[in-house]
């Protein structure tokens, strides 16, 4: 299983995590079902797949693959996990 997170890039300063889901890992059909609508309807701009089972661990590796090295905040409000900013 894998963690699909979705979410909304806000002028490059803040990511906020909107939505998570456990996807089969590289299910490409159901990550697109799943996408689709935020994305058409303006709620999301960016999503991405982890391979991790636990929605704290693909939180804290988006902090550390999209939003720290750009110096951005990363905001998490499907579950409100607060990744380590080390």
């Amino acid at each position: 299983m894998s963690t699909l997170l979705i979410g909304l890039w806000d002028d490059d300063t803040t990511l906020t995590i909107t939505e998570s889901h456990q996807v089969e890992d590289g299910d490409q059909v159901a990550i697109d079902a799943l996408v689709q609508p935020a994305f058409d309807s303006g709620e999301a701009n960016w999503a991405w797949e982890y391979d991790v089972d636990r929605h704290s661990d693909a939180v804290q590796r988006a902090y550390e693959e999209a939003a720290r090295d750009v110096g951005a905040l990363l905001v998490d409000e499907a579950e409100g996990f607060e990744p380590d900013t080390y």
